[in-house]
């Protein structure tokens, strides 16, 4: 209160002033235009001791930032509200439009599905509907990116066997076609820029890329794209059909090449549940191995729910084909994948499963048996929004990986762990 009186007060007035005096105070303040000193009581509020002062602080001061343009750090204040207060679903909306208009339209739904499975009054929820409707991501430029520390019991996901059985005679494997653990530096971003071009639609450009660093090169492994396309949407549904190019990069040498043509459908099912549709069909180029050269066809269809205000899930079935020069290469696969997540105080709680079944056209030459894969994984990870710093915020992923194989030299299991910065919102 000592910081808030020398802005405003001499001592001995402010000592006589209760918190929702000061509140009123800042009000004041903010209306005269005099919006350091606000923000100067505000702060000092932020640390009050009861939870519905500080809460009434913080959401002044995040619809002050919002006159600002300064979104970010609004929406990390009504993070910091409903951390504490989940079921305030005037701040969740809040939040979902700041979302909007930083571009992030993804969360911003997730958020006003949260919002909409605690239940709305009758006159709140016809507004929200309207905003879920008419929901318009308004940036024009934007991106995020991830960085992390990432050490892994097996880099190269490959076999720890040291003979292979072949149609000739065992086979011995080298030092680097086995299964070799490392410490590495993880880094992904995603950058897109929206051009309006009439009601309701624009073209999209994104490019993107994600690239995993050793000590040991001949393991790095890097992934570059862009695409461009017309985003369309008409009340709560958005359609984006688009073209792209995608190169990988092993060991420093170009590993594959792509180009691909892609849709997606975003479908709102009810006001907790929405489906996403995605197919695709890409040709590949793989300068190491002409033999895997062909086309790749995929399918996904997505479906997200809204348990509570701060929990959630989501299930997928895929499906993929790639043909190939050589069968022994070409492979018809599919699956199914499941998120769980939830907010616990000022963290987010996640939990994720996959499972995939792949099969092999034919037998490679060299091998016995035709390639017949079962892949598993799980991961937790969490968020952690209380150490946010600068709109970023902490994280640690652990995943485990088994892939059981007809084929030795696909068989492998691994350890991975991520430590590092995701841009919080």
């Amino acid at each position: 209160m000592g910081v808030v009186a020398a802005a405003t007060l001499t001592a001995p007035a402010a000592a006589q002033l209760s918190a929702p005096d000061m509140l009123g105070l800042a009000d004041r303040a903010a209306a005269a235009q005099r919006t350091d000193e606000a923000e100067t009581i505000w702060r000092a509020l932020v640390q009050d001791p009861d939870v519905e002062i500080r809460t009434e602080a913080r959401f002044r001061l995040a619809m002050m930032r919002i006159d600002q343009r300064r979104l970010r750090d609004a929406a990390i204040l009504f993070r910091a509200i409903l951390d504490e207060k989940p079921d305030a679903n005037r701040v969740r909306l809040e939040l979902a439009r700041v979302l909007a208009l930083m571009g992030d339209e993804d969360a911003a739904r997730r958020q006003l599905r949260q919002a909409q499975s605690a239940g709305l009054p009758p006159d709140v929820a016809i507004t929200v509907e309207r905003f879920a409707s008419a929901l318009r991501t308004t940036k024009r430029f934007g991106g995020s990116f991830e960085i992390a520390l990432a050490p892994d019991s097996n880099i190269n996901r490959a076999t720890r066997a040291t003979t292979l059985d072949t149609v000739i005679a065992p086979l011995t494997l080298d030092d680097d076609a086995r299964a070799k653990s490392g410490l590495g530096v993880k880094a992904s971003g995603e950058t897109y820029a929206r051009v309006p071009v009439a009601d309701g639609a624009a073209l999209l450009l994104r490019g993107f890329g994600s690239a995993t660093f050793y000590g040991d090169k001949s393991f790095n492994d890097v992934s570059v794209g862009a695409s461009i396309g017309p985003e369309w949407r008409s009340g709560g549904e958005r359609v984006r059909p688009a073209i792209g190019i995608g190169r990988r990069y092993y060991g420093g040498d170009l590993y594959a090449r792509t180009t691909s043509a892609t849709i997606n459908w975003l479908h709102p099912v009810s006001r907790r549940d929405q489906i996403v549709t995605e197919v695709s069909a890409s040709r590949a180029r793989y300068p190491v191995n002409r033999l895997q050269d062909g086309a790749i066809y995929d399918g996904s269809i997505g479906f997200e729910h809204g348990f509570s205000p701060r929990a959630g899930t989501s299930v997928t079935l895929f499906a993929n084909r790639q043909t190939a020069r050589d069968p022994g290469y070409a492979t018809t696969a599919g699956g199914a994948s499941l998120l769980l997540w939830r907010d616990a105080g000022a963290a987010t709680l996640y939990a994720t499963a996959t499972w995939r079944r792949l099969e092999a056209d034919a037998r490679l030459a060299l091998f016995n048996r035709r390639r017949i894969d079962d892949y598993a994984r799980i991961g937790v990870g969490a968020s952690f929004r209380k150490l946010t710093v600068a709109g970023l915020a902490p994280i640690v992923r652990v995943a485990y990986e088994r892939n059981r194989s007809t084929v030795g030299l696909y068989a492998y299991r691994r350890l991975a762990v991520d430590v590092g910065i995701i841009r919080a919102f």
